[in-house]
C-alpha cells in the first residue's frame, strides 16, 4: 500500500462565510477523511460541522499541533499517512502553513515523500493585499507582528 495524501484544508476567516470558501468537491473530500491534524481541536470540530461533516465526530482521529501542543516531534503526525490513510491539516483560520505552525508538518510530509495537496480557500494575507491597491508583483510577507506590545514596538 502506498502513502496517504496530506490535504491542506482551508478554514473560513469568519462566521457566515463557509459557502464562499468550501466547494462541493471539498465537502465530499472532508467527508471521506477520518483523521485530521488541527491547530485547535474545539474550533476544528466546529468548522468541520459547518463544512457539512457527516461522520460522527466521535469516530474521527484528531491530532493537535501548534504552539500549545505537547508534540515536538512532527514525525508522530505521519503515522496514518505512512500507513496509506489520507489526512486533513487545518489551521485555526485561513490556509494552513501560511504564517502557521502547520508549515512544520507540511515540511515533514515532504521529507517523507508524502504528497501534499492544498485546497483553495481564504487567506487573510492575500485578501488584504487584494483590497489594498498595492502592486502584488513586489509583495513580500515577513510574518505577523508579535502579540506582545513590547516585542511589537521593537519590530516597527
Amino acid at each position: 500500500m502506498g502513502k496517504g495524501i496530506l490535504y491542506l484544508l482551508p478554514v473560513p476567516l469568519a462566521e457566515g462565510t463557509i459557502e464562499a470558501t468550501i466547494t462541493q468537491a471539498e465537502q465530499q473530500l472532508i467527508n471521506s477523511l477520518k483523521t485530521y491534524i488541527v491547530e485547535n481541536e474545539k474550533t476544528a470540530r466546529h468548522w468541520l460541522k459547518q463544512m457539512g461533516l457527516q461522520t460522527p465526530q466521535s469516530q474521527l482521529n484528531i491530532h493537535t499541533y501548534g504552539k500549545h501542543s505537547e508534540k515536538a516531534d512532527h514525525a508522530s503526525y505521519m503515522k496514518e499517512l505512512e500507513a496509506g490513510e489520507h489526512v486533513g491539516l487545518m489551521s485555526e483560520a485561513g490556509c494552513p502553513a501560511i504564517a502557521d505552525p502547520g508549515a512544520d508538518i507540511v515540511a515533514e510530509a515532504h521529507r517523507r515523500g508524502i504528497r501534499v495537496v492544498p485546497l483553495t480557500g481564504p487567506s487573510s494575507i492575500l485578501l488584504a493585499l487584494m483590497a489594498s491597491g498595492f502592486n502584488g508583483q513586489s509583495f513580500a510577507f515577513h510574518g505577523y507582528l508579535p502579540i506582545d506590545k513590547a516585542q511589537r514596538s521593537q519590530k516597527v
